[in-house]
C-alpha cells in the first residue's frame, strides 16, 4: 500500500470523526452508562457476566487527567479480599491498558501473570502463546471469551484451538477476568492452562479519534463514537491499519476493524447487540534458519520463500440479556460468527518438493454458533450457579493443499466437518463459616463429531464422547489481610475431529494412522496464597502441578496425527502490583515452571518449548500535570528444543517505553517499542529444512523469528 494512498485514508477517517463531533454537539451527553458503586465486587464464582460491570469503572474517561482515579479505580489490578476461590486468578481493566505500549493486540493478554505472546510469522497470523510451561501453539489449552463469545477455532485448518485476537481493539476493551488452572466449571474446551473472559466497554462519555504513525510505515486510525440513541446508548468503533514491518519482504498488513454495540437497560435488568466486523491480509517472513544468515544467503530480517502469508475475515453478532437482583443474577449469551482463512506457509522450503518447492496452503471456512445460559441464586447458606452451553460448529471447508507461489498444484485433505458440543454444569460455594469458603463444582461435556473428506473418503466418519470434570477449592480466611487456597480439578481439551476419525494418512491413503483420543483429560492442583497486610501491596505466591494425559494429535501442517506423550508441568508465580503513592504504581510477575514428560523415552523427557522462566515488571507514572510516563520489561527464558535438552534456545528480553501528555479532551503520546534495539528471537524451533542446493534429506538446523528492532510510534487522540 503507498504510503499517498494510506494519508488519504486517514483524512478520510478523520473527517468522519469531525463530522461526528459536529452530530455529538447537538446530542444529549452519554452519562446513564450503568456502573456499580466503586466499593462493590463481583466474586467467584460466578465469573464476571455479560452485562456487568463489576470490577470496571464504565464512566472513566479515555483520558483520566485531572479526574485523576486511575490509581484507584475498581479496574485495576488489585483483587479484593474474600472474593475468589483461587490465588491465580484476578481481573485487570481499561486503567491498567490504557498507558501500556503494545506492538500487538494479543500483548494485552500478557497482563495475565506469567503469560507471553509472541509471533513467528505474519501480523495478521494468530500469535503464538505461553503460559504454565506450555508452548500453547496458538491456544490449544488457554480459553479466551469475548463479550461471552469463544475465540478459540475447533478442527481449524492450522491448528486446534487457532486463537487468533488480531481483531481486538484495545481501546474497546472494559475488563479482563482471567482464571490459570482447570478449578471453574464454567470453563471447559482449551481451559486447562488458563481461561480468560474479555468484556468491550458498552460506552463512553465521549467520543475519540486518534490516530497513529511511525516506524517501518505504520500507520493506525481509530474512530469512537458513544452517543445515546432512543432509550439506550450505542458504540460504534472503526479501525484501519497499515503495516510493512523492519522485514527485507514487506507485509503489506491491510487491517480493517468495525464494531456496532447497542446497549439498553441498566445493570439489573438490560441487554446489548454487538456486531463486528474484520478484515486482513499480509505478506509474512516466517522463521528462517539461522545457517542461511551465518552463511550470507539472507539477513536477520530476510526470507526464503517471498510468497508466504495469508488473509483473514471475521463478521458476528452477539446479543446478551441480564437480570439481577439482591438474590440472584441470571445470564443469556446467543451468538453467530463466520470466519474464513487462507494461510500460505513455507518451514522446510525444499525438503519435500526440491523443483517447485514445500508451500503449502491452509484454508478454513466456518460458520459457529451457540448460546451461553448462567443463573445464580442465594439459598440455604450457599450461593449456587448452575449453566449451560451449546456451541456448533458448521465447517464447509477445511483444507490442506501443496501450492507454489500460492497456485495449488495438490491436495492433502479437503473436509467438511460439523462439530457439535453440549454442556452443563453447576458449582456451588458455602457460606456457613465466614474465615472458611469451601467451593465444588461439577462439569459434564458431550461432544459430536461428524466428517466427510473430499479427499479421502475412508477418512470420513461420525464419533461421540462425553467427559465429567469435578472440581474443588477451599480458601482460608482473610486473617491480617492473608487469604489462603487450595484447588484441584480435572479439566480437558478437545481434539481435531479429523484425527478423531481418521484412517489412513492422507498423503498416500494408503499407510494406516492411529485416531486421536477425542477428549484429552487434565489434572490440576494448587495452593496459593494472597496478602494485602502492606498498604498498597497485593502480593500472591501459587504452587501449581498440571498433568497432561496421553494422546495423540492431529497436525494441520501435515493433514495427519501425531503422538504425543503424557506430561506433567510444576511451577511457582509470584504476583506484586503495588501503587505507592496517588501517581506511582509498581508491578512484578514471576513465574517458574519444571515441564517434563512422565513417560520414558529413549529421546529424552524434556518439553520442546516449555517455558521455564517468564518475568515481566515495570512501573507506571502518572501525574496530575497529565504527564505520563511508563515502562515496561518482558523476560522469557531459554528452553528446550529436543527431548534431549541438547540444543536450547537463548533467552528473551525486550524493553518498551511509553511518555505522553494528556488532558481532558486531548492526548499526545510515543511509544518507544524494544528500546534497547534487542537481537533476541521472538520463537525458536529445531527441525530439518533444506535449502537450494543442498544434499536430499536436508539439514537439522536451528530456525527463528527475529524481535522486531527499534520503532517508534506516535499517537495523537482527540475527544469530542
Amino acid at each position: 500500500m503507498s504510503v499517498r494512498r494510506t494519508l488519504w485514508r486517514l483524512c478520510g477517517l478523520l473527517l468522519i470523526g469531525v463530522c461526528r463531533a459536529a452530530h455529538a454537539q447537538q446530542s444529549t451527553p452519554v452519562d446513564n452508562i450503568p456502573t456499580l458503586p466503586e466499593t462493590e465486587v463481583v466474586a467467584e464464582p460466578p465469573a464476571v457476566t455479560p452485562g456487568s460491570n463489576a470490577a470496571a469503572g464504565q464512566n472513566a474517561t479515555f483520558f483520566n487527567a485531572n479526574s485523576f482515579d486511575a490509581f484507584t479505580s475498581p479496574d485495576r489490578r488489585q483483587t479484593t479480599l474474600g472474593t475468589t476461590s483461587s490465588a491465580s486468578q484476578g481481573t485487570f481493566g481499561r486503567a491498567d491498558i490504557e498507558y501500556r505500549p503494545f506492538a500487538r493486540p494479543a500483548e494485552v493478554m500478557e497482563l495475565v501473570p506469567g503469560l507471553i505472546a509472541t509471533q513467528h510469522s505474519g501480523s495478521g497470523k494468530a500469535n503464538q502463546y505461553f503460559l504454565r510451561g506450555f508452548n500453547l501453539d496458538h491456544g490449544t489449552d488457554f480459553a479466551v471469551n469475548v463479550d461471552g463469545v469463544p475465540i478459540n477455532l475447533r478442527t481449524h485448518g492450522h491448528g486446534q484451538g487457532y486463537l487468533d485476537l488480531n481483531f481486538l481493539i484495545p481501546e474497546l476493551i472494559d475488563h479482563v477476568d482471567f482464571r490459570k488452572g482447570p478449578y471453574y466449571a464454567q470453563d471447559g474446551d482449551f481451559a486447562s492452562a488458563g481461561a480468560a473472559d474479555i468484556s468491550l466497554s458498552q460506552g463512553f462519555p465521549q467520543s475519540y479519534v486518534k490516530l497513529g504513525g511511525g516506524s517501518y510505515d505504520f500507520w493506525r486510525a481509530l474512530v469512537v463514537d458513544s452517543s445515546e440513541f432512543r432509550q439506550g446508548t450505542l458504540l460504534t468503533a472503526f479501525e484501519f491499519q497499515a503495516y510493512d514491518g523492519p522485514w527485507v519482504l514487506p507485509e503489506n498488513v491491510q487491517k480493517y476493524n468495525g464494531v456496532m454495540k447497542y446497549t439498553v437497560g441498566d445493570d439489573e435488568f438490560g441487554g446489548s447487540v454487538s456486531l463486528l466486523g474484520y478484515s486482513n491480509r499480509w505478506t509474512a517472513t516466517d522463521q528462517i534458519p539461522r545457517r542461511a544468515v551465518e552463511a550470507g544467503l539472507i539477513s536477520r530480517l530476510g526470507f526464503i520463500d517471498g510468497t508466504d502469508g495469508g488473509r483473514t475475515a471475521r463478521v458476528g453478532v452477539n446479543t446478551q440479556l441480564w437480570s439481577r437482583d439482591n438474590d440472584s443474577e441470571t445470564t443469556l449469551n446467543l451468538y453467530s460468527t463466520y470466519y474464513d482463512l487462507d494461510l500460505w506457509s513455507n518451514f522446510t522450503y525444499f525438503l519435500d518438493n526440491p523443483v517447485d518447492g514445500d508451500q503449502f496452503q491452509q484454508s478454513d471456512r466456518r460458520f459457529t454458533s451457540g448460546l451461553n445460559l448462567q443463573h445464580t441464586y442465594e439459598a440455604n447458606l450457599a450461593r449456587n450457579t448452575i449453566g449451560g452451553q451449546v456451541r456448533n460448529d458448521a465447517i464447509p471447508e477445511v483444507a490442506l493443499l501443496t501450492t507454489t507461489a500460492r497456485v495449488p498444484n495438490g491436495v492433502t485433505s479437503d473436509s467438511k466437518v460439523y462439530e457439535t458440543s453440549y454442556s452443563l454444569f453447576a458449582m456451588q460455594e458455602l457460606t456457613i463459616w465466614e474465615k472458611v469458603r469451601p467451593s465444588y463444582g461439577l462439569r459434564g461435556d458431550i461432544f459430536h463429531f461428524d466428517v466427510t473428506s473430499r479427499s479421502t473418503p475412508i477418512n470420513s466418519g461420525t464419533d461421540t464422547a462425553g467427559i465429567l470434570s469435578p472440581k474443588a477449592s477451599i480458601a482460608f480466611g482473610p486473617w491480617a489481610k492473608t487469604e489462603i487456597f487450595t484447588n484441584w480439578g480435572l479439566g480437558f481439551h478437545s481434539n481435531d475431529a479429523r484425527g478423531v476419525v481418521i484412517q489412513v494418512d492422507p498423503a498416500d491413503g494408503v499407510t494406516p494412522v492411529g485416531q486421536a483420543r477425542p477428549l484429552v483429560r487434565s489434572h490440576g492442583c494448587e495452593l496459593g496464597v494472597r496478602t494485602q497486610a502492606i498498604e498498597g501491596l497485593t502480593s500472591t505466591v501459587s504452587v501449581w502441578n498440571l498433568d497432561l494425559d496421553s494422546e495423540l494429535l492431529f497436525v494441520g501442517d501435515a493433514g495427519t496425527t501425531e503422538a504425543s506423550r503424557p506430561s506433567r508441568r510444576t511451577g511457582v508465580e509470584w504476583t506484586n502490583f503495588y501503587t505507592v503513592n496517588s501517581w506511582l504504581q509498581w508491578d512484578v510477575d514471576a513465574a517458574f515452571t519444571h515441564a517434563r514428560f512422565r513417560d520414558e523415552a529413549p529421546e529424552g523427557d524434556h518439553i520442546p518449548g516449555a517455558i521455564g522462566t517468564v518475568l515481566n515488571t515495570g512501573p507506571t507514572i502518572l501525574l496530575p500535570s497529565g504527564f505520563f510516563w511508563t515502562f515496561r520489561t518482558r523476560y522469557f527464558g531459554p528452553r528446550p528444543l529436543v527431548e534431549d535438552n541438547s540444543i536450547r534456545s537463548n533467552y528473551t528480553s525486550l524493553c518498551n517505553m511509553a511518555v505522553g501528555y494528556q488532558t481532558r479532551r486531548f492526548r499526545a503520546s510515543v511509544d518507544f517499542l524494544n528500546l534497547f534495539n534487542s537481537k533476541d528471537h521472538d520463537i525458536d524451533y529445531f527441525y530439518t529444512s533444506r535449502l537450494p542446493g543442498e544434499p536430499a534429506g536436508g539439514v537439522d538446523d536451528l530456525h527463528y523469528h527475529p524481535v522486531e528492532p527499534f520503532g517508534v510510534r506516535f499517537n495523537l487522540a482527540w475527544m469530542y
